[in-house]
């Protein structure tokens, strides 16, 4: 009893953890991965409980390396998609029943990875459950003769057995991948339609500045017809400075003529005055 509640603890603090990063406090967490967290004494999982608040939205769960042996008290998880248990010690067909109770309805991957299932037999349980992808690497199973040819004939619905298909075709994507791909194709539509609204909004600036260009243009003729004014207006100027000359010229003219005409009036008046004092 001791070493079952110092698992629950231990359990308790790894699920705490990996609930907290997963997820925001707002929301349950979709994904669980307890890989090494745990090293079990008792070889089972944690107390139903403790998983059994996640039930309704856990689609992911993962404890690799946890020295299990046995799934028994598994809870029942109704969202669960993925799980991962490499790495641990189980085998038997009692470990694969408590799998289909618990979570067969929605399973479609299953990692048993450097398991101790050792017969194709003991893989039963898994045959109506809609499996995809099923690895089984380092079991001693895959060792049977036909072994691959076995476990797909077995298992119908399955894709995938250790990343290969039935023709021995290697998976080349995840279905994560296929998954973003998809978020991809949606980021790159609303892209597309920022772009397209981009596009317009350029158009349409290089409209404007069209437009602008041409009032520009319209107040660029206003100016030229100002520099033609302003022009005009120097040519009168100079006229006006080249014509300055001649007035000087015709008023010291208009001067001389004056002065000369007074000159035989003072000669007149100086012979008059000769002629008196002579008398």
């Amino acid at each position: 009893m001791a070493a079952a509640s110092e698992d629950d603890a231990a359990w308790e603090r790894a699920i705490a953890a990996a609930s907290k990063n997963a997820t925001s406090s707002s929301s349950a967490p979709k994904s669980l991965a307890l890989d090494g967290a745990v090293k079990s004494s008792t070889g089972r999982l944690p107390s139903p409980a403790l998983l059994e608040r996640f039930a309704s939205s856990l689609e992911e769960l993962s404890a690799a390396g946890a020295r299990l042996s046995s799934l028994a008290g598994l809870p029942r998880l109704p969202a669960l998609r993925r799980l991962s248990l490499p790495d641990n010690r189980l085998s038997g067909a009692a470990t694969l029943v408590a799998v289909a109770e618990a979570c067969g309805a929605t399973l479609r991957h299953l990692d048993l990875g450097n398991n101790r299932f050792a017969e194709v037999d003991e893989l039963a349980p898994l045959a109506k459950l809609g499996l995809e992808t099923l690895d089984l690497y380092q079991c001693p199973v895959t060792k049977v003769k036909s072994y691959r040819e076995k476990v797909f004939a077995l298992i119908s619905s399955l894709k995938y057995l250790d990343g290969a298909d039935a023709e021995g075709n290697e998976r080349l994507e995840t279905d994560d991948e296929e998954d973003d791909e998809e978020d991809d194709e949606e980021g790159e539509e609303g892209e597309e339609g920022g772009e397209e609204e981009g596009e317009e909004g350029g158009e349409e600036d290089d409209r404007e500045e069209e437009e602008g260009d041409e009032e520009d243009g319209e107040d660029g003729e206003g100016d030229e017809e100002d520099e033609e004014g302003d022009e005009e207006a120097e040519d009168e100027e100079d006229e006006a400075e080249e014509n300055e000359p001649n007035a000087d010229v015709e008023g010291r003219l208009e001067n001389g003529s004056k002065a000369g005409s007074s000159l035989p009036n003072k000669r007149k008046r100086d012979n008059e005055d000769g002629n008196t004092g002579d008398n």
